[in-house]
């Protein structure tokens, strides 16, 4: 990870179209997280108390599409989407984006290693990371 920043972040990259209900996750080897897998520590959490200030969602998203070259106009950063995860060296807050384009923009993630996969063909994904892609799934079908 080039920023420290990503030692108490990850992204979820996703893209829902509302037409099809096609939803499909940026993946990226065996990780849907951007930048980095979690560490093997990590465990679901509450949200704490208090939100650190290198956990505010503008600038992640800033750093992530910096890092990554990815417009941020076509980004949708889900605000309702709320995941925590404990690891040795604190909290990690999980933040779920939205590409605000027609069609998965294939062309963004794959310089960074990624692809769209949809979520039945996630099998043998690491088990936090499916719970968060079911998360997502109920969060977006729910109508959020």
């Amino acid at each position: 990870m080039s920023t420290p920043l990503f030692d108490h972040n990850r992204v979820i990259l996703c893209h829902f179209d509302s037409y099809s209900t096609a939803l499909v996750f940026a993946r990226y080897g065996a990780s849907i997280l951007a930048p980095a897998p979690l560490p093997a520590s990590a465990a679901p959490m509450p949200a704490p108390a208090e939100v650190a200030v290198h956990h505010e969602p503008e600038m992640v998203f800033d750093a992530l599409a910096a890092q990554f070259g990815l417009d941020p106009a076509k980004l949708n950063p889900d605000d309702d989407f709320e995941a925590w995860m404990a690891s040795d060296d604190g909290p990690i807050r999980i933040h779920l984006v939205r590409f605000a384009t027609l069609d998965a923009p294939k062309e963004a993630i794959e310089p960074i290693g990624g692809v769209f996969k949809p979520i039945s063909e996630m099998r043998g994904m690491p088990m936090i990371e499916l719970n968060l892609m079911r998360q997502v799934f109920n969060q977006i079908m729910g109508g959020g």
